[in-house]
């Protein structure tokens, strides 16, 4: 086992021995050896203690990711086999599998790779160098995994077009995997038929990660009047239509996703009861307000307003904004449904804002319910960055 050596500098290294798995570039003192960007490391303690293999990429802030704690582990197929196992296996135990995300990055301990499926494809993002080399043998060792529960994986399709892989000297890239497919994929979650459009939906192609608190929303929705903001391909506008609300309203500013949503409310024989709307959510709010509407039920599942520290204070604005607006237009005693899925958002942080835009909207909240993102898309408690998602249901009440 041979290549390069990274030391940390003295009393760093604190994320990486609570149970993290990156190294940033201002804790190592030195590296050592002869290694290429995308190589495995071995990596050592100031004082010479083996803490493990990674891999390191100098183009990176996070200069390595790494893939065990046991410095003389091969890195091989069988190890790989054993993760890809693990990741599916848990799966299993705590979610619908017959779409979910199979992999989650530093999660699942494969940094900086996802994995969704959707039927019976499976879509890929591949995020850091190290693990891009090892791609096509973990989606082997994955198909052999699922076939073993008589899952024939029909096509694979590639979004690693993120502009992060830029930071990581690589660049974005999206395609077929293998054989060409119809990209329109057919999907069915709490009930809800979907066509996900893999090649060019947000992201992978569709949000898994709200599966279970779009069926959280269901029970609110039954002969209530709806209005679904930020509603992509109309997930949450869908599930609000299979639970018996009388009128739905999605609303979204792009039309490629608004055209989804109506087929997919077509495909749902929904398209009576649940409308769509491309327009710009900060520009309705207001008018609607204005016009003295009031729904049952708002939803306010936003993009994430803030991917950096840095504009953290202007996220917190935005969501300030339609949450106040949203709050305004719930009837009393009618439910908001609302969430971040900011990392840089915290708990605090957007508790904190919602606080400020009930009393600017003289309302008052009361909690129903506090969740997260799925299961399929675990928090691994040590790496900060895997809890993401925070969601909340109010009853919204007059301050009398």
């Amino acid at each position: 086992m041979s290549g390069g050596t990274v030391i940390l500098k003295k009393g760093e290294g604190r994320a990486l021995k609570a149970g993290g798995l990156w190294i940033y570039d201002n804790e190592i003192r030195e590296i050592n050896g002869d290694f290429k960007n995308g190589d495995l490391v071995q990596v050592q303690d100031f004082d010479g203690y083996g803490l493990g293999r990674g891999f390191l990429n100098t183009c990176s802030k996070i200069r390595v990711r790494m893939m065990t704690r046991n410095p003389g582990q091969e890195i091989d197929r069988a190890f790989l086999n054993t993760r890809v196992r693990a990741a599916w296996e848990y799966r299993k135990r705590t979610v619908d599998t017959d779409s979910c995300r199979v992999i989650f990055g530093e999660a699942d301990f494969l940094p900086g790779l996802v994995v969704d499926k959707f039927s019976q494809v499976l879509v890929v993002q591949s995020l850091a160098l190290g693990i891009d080399g090892l791609k096509g043998m973990i989606l082997e060792e994955l198909c052999k995994v699922l076939e073993e529960d008589g899952i024939q994986i029909q096509g694979m399709y590639e979004r690693s077009d993120a502009k992060v892989r830029r930071l990581e000297g690589m660049e974005p890239w999206k395609g077929f995997l293998g054989q060409p497919f119809d990209p329109q994929v057919e999907i069915r979650e709490n009930k809800v038929r979907y066509l996900v459009d893999v090649a060019q939906g947000q992201k992978t192609g569709f949000f898994l990660d709200q599966k279970y608190n779009r069926l959280a929303v269901q029970s609110l929705c039954r002969d209530a009047r709806v209005l679904d903001c930020f509603t992509h391909t109309g997930s949450f506008a869908l599930n609000a239509g299979v639970a018996g609300a009388r009128e739905v309203l999605g609303v979204d500013a792009s039309e490629l996703g608004v055209e989804q949503a109506r087929k997919n409310a077509k495909l749902n024989g929904l398209e009576e009861r649940v409308q769509f709307l491309c327009a710009d959510v900060f520009d309705l709010l207001p008018r609607l307000e204005q016009e003295g509407e009031q729904y049952d039920v708002v939803i306010l599942d936003p993009p994430a307003f803030t991917k950096s520290q840095s504009s953290v204070k202007n996220a917190i604005k935005g969501y300030r904004e339609i949450n106040r607006r949203g709050m305004r237009l719930v009837r009393p005693g009618g439910y908001l449904a609302t969430c971040s899925c900011s990392h840089f958002m915290t708990d605090e942080l957007f508790t904190q804002t919602l606080r400020q835009a009930a009393g600017q909207a003289h309302r008052r909240l009361r909690l129903v319910e506090r969740r997260a993102q799925a299961p399929d898309h675990p928090v691994l408690w040590a790496a900060e960055n895997s809890y993401y998602l925070k969601f909340y249901i109010f009853q919204v009440c007059e301050e009398l």
